[in-house]
């Protein structure tokens, strides 16, 4: 009875909505393109007739995986179908194509490479990779009837009502309704609808009653399996396993373990091993062996070739990046100086400091030394000098100029200074660094420090004060960390340092290091040049002196005054140019859709 009742469910799907048969599917024909999820997973279901040769590969930048179906065409309506922008299970865009005459193309356009695996079916080819999380089926237009179909399955005991009612959509979509059906029947029930091979455990007896309104199947089943209980398991090459999760664990406690050595050629494995703690079993184990660069991998053996594959996705030659910095140091001192002296005394006092006077003890071949001063104590006298002390170094001009007043000589001095100071600093350097790892470029010098031991002196009076010698590196220091985006853009963490060593003062034999540095983030495109920023310094210092009251009189102060005025202005501008300069993945020319 359950055998006819299947037979009639077969012959009714043959049939349209309103009861006209469908065009009989060619052999070789595409007839429908879904995304659906499943246990633990999600699923690409690809629905042809006939034999297929079936190959895929996948490409980078942008990340996809490529399907080819050799010996197939596309049904018209599948040809029209067209991906509605919805990310399932990182999936971003399903893209399906009459390549070559006798060639279907399909492309998952997918966030990242994940370990997958392609099963050939006798009416079906399903790519699978993992996804934790659940989403809304996709089923694209198909060339089978779009309304339900409904079936229904007689009861095995006669006078009780129909234990399943089932309405089979398009894209493995079902409704169904169980009412104290058995679990044989409701596991040969999706055995049909899902086209997989479904083993139920020893001795599980249930009965099923629920409902369930136009959904994917994979939902359908793993919602009435919690229900009752049990868990499902899909085997390596499809089969799945129904049974009490204490059953399913048993079962694979007794499955041998193999091990296998995963040679890494590009990615360090100490930081390869720790991403596999997502893929690998609860019974296996992997150890990076960084003498040979190789992955000792101990797993299960229907999980150890899921493992090897994800080690062999990760393992991708990184891309080089080169970076270019031009490095502008612009250091400027601006210097004017004025000033005016005075001298004025008689031939019996005056002041030796600024105009020398001869001594008569030497004949006047001499003049007094400079820290004589003559007073005459015979009579009233005046000696005076103005800004003795107030010096220009190599002066551009001096002036002098004598008169005599009375019995006194007067003498005034001129000194002026106006100089200008630049000095310009470019500084190109080149550095070629792998993709997120970071790379130093600095110009500069190590600076000896001489650090003198005040507690050797302490500890015992009369020794030599120890001193060590420590170097200070300063100069201009860049440190950049470049990531390329999928989309063919760089970003750089930077980090900028500029410093200088500085002397305090001889006595304190003391040192002060000026810095200056930044810390930032740039999106930038490929040979595009990023102005990380402008350092500026400047300093400013004035200095004035002159006679009490006379060095403040308008205009005329600055003839009893002496006045100097440093201006120094440093600019540092750093530019960065960053180029990609290689490519991960396979370097065979990508095909053009």
């Amino acid at each position: 009875m359950i055998r006819r009742s299947w037979s009639l469910l077969a012959g009714i799907m043959l049939v349209g909505p309103l009861g006209k048969p469908l065009p009989a599917p060619r052999d070789g024909e595409v007839r429908a393109v879904s995304l659906v999820p499943s246990t633990g997973r999600a699923e690409l279901v690809v629905q042809v007739q006939g034999g297929v040769e079936v190959s895929d590969r996948t490409l980078t930048d942008p990340n996809r995986i490529v399907l080819d179906l050799t010996g197939a065409t596309l049904s018209p309506d599948v040809m029209r179908s067209g991906y509605d922008g919805v990310k399932r299970a990182g999936v971003l865009n399903v893209r399906v194509s009459q390549y070559t005459p006798t060639v279907v193309r399909i492309v998952l356009d997918v966030e990242r490479l994940v370990p997958y695996r392609v099963e050939r079916g006798p009416d079906a080819v399903r790519v699978s990779f993992g996804s934790e999380q659940g989403f809304l089926a996709w089923n694209g237009p198909s060339a089978v009837a779009a309304e339900p179909i409904p079936v229904e399955l007689p009861v095995r005991a006669a006078p009780a009502p129909a234990p399943l009612k089932v309405q089979v959509r398009t894209g493995q979509r079902i409704s169904v309704s169980f009412n104290n059906a058995s679990i044989e029947d409701v596991i040969s029930l999706f055995q049909r609808v899902s086209g997989k091979s479904i083993i139920l455990g020893k001795d599980i007896k249930r009965t099923v009653t629920a409902e369930i309104n136009d959904q994917p199947w994979p939902e359908a089943f793993n919602a009435i399996l919690a229900a009752q209980g049990l868990s499902a398991e899909e085997m390596q090459g499809g089969i799945i396993r129904v049974d009490a999760p204490q059953n399913l664990a048993e079962i694979d406690s007794l499955e041998p373990r193999e091990t296998r050595i995963v040679r890494v050629n590009y990615a360090r494995v100490g930081e390869l091993v720790g991403s596999l703690k997502g893929v690998i079993s609860k019974r296996g184990a992997a150890t990076a062996d960084t003498a040979t660069n190789s992955i000792i991998v101990t797993d299960t053996k229907t999980n150890i070739d899921n493992v090897v594959d994800f080690v062999t996705q990760l393992d991708l030659r990184p891309k080089l990046v080169s970076i270019q910095a031009k490095i502008i140091f612009v250091d400027r001192t601006d210097l004017e100086q004025l000033g005016f002296k005075y001298d004025i005394g008689s031939r019996t006092q005056f002041y030796n400091s600024v105009v020398g006077r001869p001594d008569p003890a030497t004949g006047g071949t001499k003049p007094y030394p400079g820290a004589i001063n003559i007073v005459d104590l015979g009579g009233n006298q005046l000696a005076a000098v103005g800004n003795a002390t107030s010096v220009i170094t190599s002066p551009a001009i001096d002036l002098m100029f004598s008169t005599a007043i009375g019995g006194f000589s007067f003498t005034s001095f001129l000194q002026a200074l106006e100089t200008a100071e630049l000095s310009d600093v470019q500084a190109e350097p080149t550095i070629t660094t792998q993709d997120n790892k970071q790379a130093t470029i600095r110009v500069g010098e190590d600076i000896p420090v001489r650090v003198i031991d005040v507690a050797s002196t302490q500890a015992s009076a009369g020794t030599v004060a120890r001193a060590n010698v420590q170097f200070r590196e300063t100069g201009i220091k860049l440190l950049v960390t470049p990531h390329v985006t999928n989309d063919g853009q760089i970003s750089l963490d930077l980090a900028t340092e500029r410093s200088s060593l500085q002397t305090l003062t001889a006595a304190d034999l003391g040192f002060i290091i000026a810095k200056q540095e930044t810390k930032n983030q740039l999106l930038v495109a490929d040979g595009e040049t990023a102005v990380i920023g402008g350092l500026t310094v400047t300093t400013v210092e004035k200095l004035r002196s002159g006679i009490p009251l006379l060095s403040a009189l308008p205009l005329i102060g600055k003839l009893f005054s002496f006045s100097s005025t440093r201006e120094n202005r440093k600019d540092l501008i750093i530019l960065v140019t960053p180029r990609v300069l290689g490519d991960a993945g396979s370097s065979a020319v990508p095909p053009q859709f």
